[in-house]
């Protein structure tokens, strides 16, 4: 008995660090296709049904969306970028603001924030923290010849797909195949 509860204390205090150790505050993006300020009431509309979503706010100037994620509930990366295309328009750049605490990254190594695996790419080995902005270089998350480029620097297929495989592991090796991964640089 007492060892079971020495058990749940360590896998306890284990999963209040790793929660404690990154989390994501926010994601600003730069829309394409906006003409007017309707074009940007209909993402803000769009936007304000995803539930994972606190606040939108909006700089007309730049065509960029800044959005608030609730805490404490699961955030859903594409879904925002399904929002926006189904409004009519497309995504030209995004970032994702994370809050790191003595976070080791590395070329081409996985991590997870809240639950979301991400790779860094073209980066130098470093410890972030503090509130960090990560660019998604994902398809579909910048302009294709900037995909393109991306391409080259990498022999992981996961970045052509968006998808774990085989090649692709984290630090504690938890990483299944087949499940998404976003792939970001500083």
């Amino acid at each position: 008995m007492k060892t079971q509860k020495i058990i749940l204390i360590i896998i306890f205090i284990f999963s209040i660090s790793q929660i404690a150790n990154a989390q994501l505050q926010k994601a600003e993006f730069q829309a394409s296709g906006l003409t007017c300020s309707m074009c940007s009431n209909a993402i803000n509309k769009a936007l304000k049904t995803v539930p994972f979503i606190e606040t939108v706010n909006t700089d007309l100037n730049k065509n960029i969306f800044e959005i608030i994620f609730k805490k404490n509930v699961p955030v859903d990366l594409d879904a925002i970028k399904k929002k926006v295309e189904d409004a009519g328009f497309s995504i030209a750049k995004f970032w994702v603001i994370a809050d790191l605490h003595d976070q080791k990254i590395n070329n081409d190594e996985h991590i997870s924030i809240d639950g979301l695996s991400f790779d860094f790419m073209n980066v130098k080995a470093q410890t972030l923290n503090g509130s960090q902005r990560l660019q998604l270089i994902d398809k579909n998350y910048i302009p294709s010849k900037e995909f393109k480029k991306y391409s080259t620097s990498t022999t992981m297929p996961c970045y052509q797909t968006g998808m774990t495989s085989s090649c692709c592991k984290s630090k504690d090796g938890t990483l299944a195949s087949g499940n998404r991964i976003y792939h970001v640089t500083i």
